[in-house]
């Protein structure tokens, strides 16, 4: 048991938090907001959901991220000796900060949503007739990515439990390289 465990469920348990609150986000909270009464409070009510959950997520990807650097130090002779751990790392790493890049700018977007609230929206991501260009075009956004987000954190998950099942003992002689 000696090794990363800390890591390992530091780096799991945010993952699981990004793919968790962004799924509970989408479906949850915009959905909930949406059956506000007034046009105004659904954008309102919506942004101020996300943004208390912001802090929490930053602090999830700060900490994925010294997991994953942890975990990458750990198995760094693995990672140059057995075949195809170093693609896949470089992989999940990609998909990481592809998928941290498009909530970051999924957060961008949620401000200049709050920022025309009073505007209001069919729903959190849907904008009314008569809305500005610049809400309809960031709830628009925000509609492909809240659905995106998840997928990456997803497969985030899945690439981590590749890398576990790559840990095996008959996996790793199988795939050392001479």
């Amino acid at each position: 048991m000696a090794g990363n465990l800390v890591a390992r469920s530091i780096h799991d348990l945010t993952a699981a938090a990004w793919f968790g609150g962004s799924l509970m986000g989408a479906i949850g909270l915009n959905g909930a907001a949406a059956e506000a009464k007034d046009p105004a409070e659904r954008t309102r009510l919506s942004s101020a959901g996300w943004m208390k959950w912001a802090p929490v997520q930053t602090a999830a990807f700060a900490s994925h991220l010294l997991a994953d650097l942890a975990i990458a130090w750990e198995n760094k002779g693995r990672i140059a000796k057995q075949d195809g751990v170093a693609r896949d790392t470089a992989i999940k790493t990609a998909v990481t900060v592809a998928g941290a890049a498009v909530t970051l700018y999924a957060g961008i977007l949620g401000k200049k949503v709050d920022k025309l609230a009073d505007q209001g929206g069919e729903g959190a991501t849907e904008p009314r007739p008569g809305a500005s260009d610049e809400l309809k075009v960031a709830q628009q956004q925000l509609k492909l990515l809240q659905w995106a987000i998840p997928a990456f954190a997803g497969a985030v998950v899945i690439l981590g439990a590749k890398h576990g099942e790559m840990q095996r003992p008959k996996n790793v002689f199988a795939g050392l390289r001479s």
